[in-house]
């Protein structure tokens, strides 16, 4: 054997290594890392006390997760004035279940949800390789999910408000806090055209003004962000690209998902339409599909936003 042959050997024994390592800790050590991350920005009227936002999205639970259950669970030591879901919570047939016993302790603290698909279909295989041509497709042969047993917990249970294609509003710290949402704009479940009217009827009643007016969506495509920027949304929350799941350290994520640049996949960043800007949260999320058991350089993740009073 030649030297330069041993030398070939030794680099592909190296890249193998290396690749094994890396599976090693993003499928048996990274996607259990959970992580809370905290940001802060000012949005609220001149005056207004601090308001502590709590954003979940794709927890994409299965019966058997306990360890991601009590992670949740232990939020809610957090006291947060708000939770906004962002859908995805559902992982399994059985996953409700799961969902229960992670949000029971947030039974009280006011909330506002959208749905994912996977809170309506349960997830199936799929070729990881796939989503480097684009987002993926429904596939109409998945298992129904009861995403009513579901929403019946949230809302009635919890107290949280269903922004499903829908608007709401709730009285908190003494503001009233407007919210409008749509379904899941991944299998245009997104009904954009009634947005104006949704916040009309936010803003046309006897109510006090909205201090703050959110708009809450599942997955984040640029029509629907644009949508909601247009309509007024002082905030924008979403989830979906989970981070891209797995993203090479220095460059990022690989793929979204969606149509969102790639750069905007995960955190707070801002979106501009027409001379306006607004805060854009996009959760990485708590999860991932039972059949892709892996996060690379993509912890799962809360996000407690504190909205503070601008000068």
């Amino acid at each position: 054997m030649t030297s330069r042959s041993r030398q070939g050997l030794r680099a592909l024994a190296a890249a193998g290594a290396i690749g094994a390592a890396a599976a090693v800790w993003g499928v048996g050590i990274e996607r259990y890392l959970f992580t809370l991350r905290r940001a802060e920005f000012a949005i609220l009227p001149a005056g207004a006390a601090p308001l502590r936002v709590l954003h979940i999205s794709d927890v994409h639970m299965a019966p058997w997760q306990r360890r991601k259950q009590a992670w949740i669970a232990s939020l809610a030591s957090l006291r947060p004035d708000l939770i906004v879901n962002t859908g995805d919570n559902m992982g399994h047939v059985d996953g409700l279940r799961g969902v229960r016993a992670a949000f029971a302790g947030f039974r009280g603290t006011p909330g506002f949800f959208v749905h994912g698909s996977n809170d309506m279909h349960a997830p199936t295989p799929r070729n990881p390789l796939r989503y480097f041509l684009g987002p993926s497709r429904k596939r109409r042969a998945a298992p129904r999910l009861d995403v009513g047993a579901m929403e019946n917990y949230f809302t009635e249970h919890l107290g949280w408000t269903n922004l499903n294609n829908a608007a709401g509003s709730i009285d908190l710290a003494g503001m009233r806090i407007a919210g409008f949402g749509v379904g899941d704009a991944h299998h245009d479940d997104d009904r954009l055209d009634l947005v104006p009217t949704m916040v009309a009827s936010l803003h046309g009643n006897d109510e006090a003004p909205a201090a703050l007016t959110v708009g809450v969506a599942h997955a984040p495509y640029r029509r629907v962000l644009d949508t909601f920027t247009d309509a007024g949304a002082d905030a924008i929350f979403a989830g979906h690209t989970h981070g891209g799941q797995v993203r090479l350290p220095g460059f990022g994520a690989l793929v979204a998902n969606c149509d969102i640049p790639l750069k905007q996949s995960r955190g707070l960043s801002a979106w501009t339409r027409r001379g306006r800007t607004v805060p854009l949260n996009v959760s990485a999320g708590l999860g991932h599909s039972i059949y892709a058991p892996v996060r690379f350089a993509c912890r799962p993740e809360a996000t407690l936003l504190t909205l503070v009073a601008r000068a």
